[in-house]
């Protein structure tokens, strides 16, 4: 598997205690993969998502991978393995769009799939060293179909306007998750480069860091399961039943109690499912907040939505499902908010 993973260019890199102000902590390897690791590559891929007026955005769907799985309550109590903490959220510094909406740090990620067509996936603008850190789920980073290298193209758009950029449009450039990347940890770190607006045809304005603009979410961990937390994303896919509530054009916020689950995987360690009605599609990456305060938009990262459940049966979606951010996740973290990105030149 590690030479599996170095072949398709995935790195693994071992992150020491010392990632954490925790000395009690083990080393944790993590898997590494590069999006657009140079500017140019980088400008290139901002060119083909800005052209012609943001027309492949526009065309870009929900990308319906991994969007559902059997889960239930569980009667295993989840145990942190270590102190609770957290680091705090970061406020937006970058002025109104034009129509008057404000920053934020929530948005669509968008990439090239497997199937060669634009997809996306919810990300967040969180919390990091050189203030250019996104979080979502992993399998909207790394692709899980075949081969299991980066997903092509990857951008970030935060505070999403159908087609456009209103806050500028962030290359990714590296993608770090934890190792083994499968079911069992499917959350992911992306290192964006600073964004960028069109100014004319080919050529681009630099808007800055990303969360010097957005604003960035905190990050929590080894949190108590039980209160609640606020989940914000895109959902756009159907309820099993066939309706549709949402059409993925806004950002949707939902707000419920969390729990142990049990999602019928085997090597999935501590997964945690959330009360919310939100559909797969589109909402995958969805922010795990907690101590969200409505007027600043603004709380801790303690959880991605990974996929959905009906855990009741009768044909709508009442569950989000993600990993347990515990120790390991705040070293992945740690390891990914140390990637320093970089403009974007002509």
């Amino acid at each position: 598997m590690r030479r599996a993973l170095i072949a398709l260019g995935i790195g693994l890199v071992t992150v020491s205690s010392g990632a954490v102000t925790a000395p009690a902590w083990a080393a944790v390897e993590v898997a590494t993969v590069k999006l657009a690791d140079t500017s140019e590559t980088a400008r290139q891929v901002a060119q083909f998502w800005l052209a012609d007026d943001g027309a492949n955005l526009r065309a870009a769907t929900p990308y319906t991978v991994h969007t559902e799985m059997a889960a239930e309550r569980s009667t295993v109590e989840i145990v942190p393995d270590g102190k609770p903490g957290s680091f705090p959220p970061v406020a937006a510094g970058g002025p109104a769009a034009p129509d008057g909406t404000a920053p934020t740090p929530s948005g669509k990620v968008y990439f090239i799939g497997s199937d060669n067509e634009p997809h996306w996936c919810t990300g967040t603008a969180v919390q990091g060293q050189y203030r250019n850190l996104v979080a979502t789920a992993g399998h909207c980073v790394f692709d899980v179909e075949a081969p299991m290298g980066a997903l092509g193209k990857w951008v970030f758009v935060p505070g999403h306007a159908t087609g456009t950029a209103p806050f500028g449009l962030y290359v990714g450039k590296l993608g770090t998750a934890p190792y083994p990347f499968d079911d069992v940890r499917d959350y992911a770190f992306a290192n964006v480069y600073q964004g960028v607006v069109s100014s004319s045809p080919g050529a681009f304005t630099n808007v800055g860091r990303l969360l010097d603009v957005v604003g960035g979410q905190g990050f929590a961990y080894n949190q108590p399961v039980g209160p609640p937390v606020d989940v914000l994303g895109f959902p756009a896919g159907a309820h099993p039943d066939g309706s549709r509530p949402y059409s993925g054009a806004t950002l949707e916020r939902s707000a419920g109690a969390t729990f142990a689950a049990s999602v019928g995987l085997p090597r999935m360690d501590q997964p945690v499912g959330a009360e919310s009605p939100f559909t797969g599609a589109g909402s995958i990456g969805s922010a795990w907040l907690s101590g969200y305060a409505a007027d600043s938009g603004l709380g801790l990262l303690s959880g991605v939505t990974i996929s959905v459940s009906d855990t009741d049966g009768d044909g709508r979606y009442d569950t989000g499902v993600s990993p347990y951010f515990g120790t390991e996740a705040a070293q992945v973290w740690r390891r990914a908010t140390v990637n320093w990105t970089g403009v974007i030149t002509r």
